[in-house]
């Protein structure tokens, strides 16, 4: 048996330690406040068993880890629909790149860029009754949580500096791939990003796509080969322009977001998220990453 406990203490011990924890978003003013020392990791196996340490109980804004989220309500509404308007390829480029969205004729690379995730945004604006209401009662159903909220001066201040998000949804517009007004498209995205959860809530969010679509109550949100594309996504198009990297060292399915959040898993196994606030230059938690390379390298698990 894996001492996970344990581990993630050690990790959490060698983290605090290290002097360049990266430096904390500052693009969207209210990120720019936390606290960089702020370190936590909660792993969740498949019996349900518990682990935490540091700040993992300490909530912050996921930002595009819920991209992951919305992607799988819209995947359970619509199937394989999904694809006709959005594509599943790396994209190499940072998440708010607008070049390859002209280049392709409004087909977003994949579901994680942010010209994806609005189309993600769109779908659920045209299948929801109350978007914002629907998708959140979803996050709590999934965690058992009702304590799950967004955080509405996240969401404002995301809406005062989101000029590339609107760019890239009028681009989307004019493409005929956004079917509805844009602003109530990003005022959704906008909210789905600001999202607060803890480590040990995220994780638990997840753990849908470790445990067939099933969550920790055993009620089925999604079929055995939705989560088979929707973990494939998250190696492949996770992290962005460091997806390979973070595959290379850590061999996890995984989304990160710049709110410091990283959340992994391995099928069958175990959930994990870890937060730190300080990113690296490719917009990653710096500490965040280099933590899931020891736990994938101290506990010998990964997908490979």
């Amino acid at each position: 048996m894996i001492a996970y406990q344990s581990i993630i203490d050690d990790i959490a011990k060698t983290s605090r330690k290290v002097a360049n924890k990266g430096v904390v978003a500052s693009y969207i003013p209210e990120l720019a406040v936390n606290n960089i020392d702020k370190f936590g990791i909660h792993l969740v196996d498949a019996n349900n068993n518990n682990y935490s340490t540091g700040d993992a109980l300490d909530s912050f804004s996921i930002q595009s880890i819920s991209k992951v989220l919305t992607l799988a309500l819209s995947f359970s509404l619509v199937g394989d629909d999904l694809w006709k308007r959005i594509d599943v390829e790396p994209s190499g480029d940072p998440f708010n790149h607008l070049s390859l969205l002209e280049f392709e004729n409004g087909i977003p690379r994949n579901p994680f860029i942010n010209a994806g995730a609005i189309v993600i945004a769109d779908i659920l604006v045209s299948h929801l009754k109350n978007p914002k209401e629907d998708f959140l009662n979803f996050i709590q159903e999934l965690t058992n949580d009702t304590t799950i909220q967004y955080n509405e001066k996240v969401a404002l201040s995301e809406k005062n500096t989101g000029f590339r998000n609107y760019a890239a949804a009028n681009l989307l517009k004019s493409y005929g791939n956004l079917h509805n007004d844009v602003d109530t498209v990003l005022d959704f995205y906008f909210h789905q990003c600001s999202l607060e959860m803890n480590c040990k809530q995220l994780a638990n969010a997840f753990f849908i796509f470790m445990n067939h679509g099933k969550c920790q109550r055993g009620k089925s949100y999604l079929n055995i080969n939705q989560v088979k594309r929707i973990n494939a996504l998250m190696l492949t198009c996770g992290f962005y322009d460091e997806a390979g990297e973070f595959a290379f060292e850590v061999g996890l399915p995984g989304k990160s977001g710049v709110g410091g959040g990283i959340v992994a898993l391995l099928p069958n196994t175990y959930c994990v998220a870890t937060w730190s606030p300080g990113l690296n230059p490719k917009g990653n938690s710096k500490l965040g990453m280099a933590a899931l390379e020891e736990l994938t390298t101290k506990t010998k698990q990964s997908i490979f």
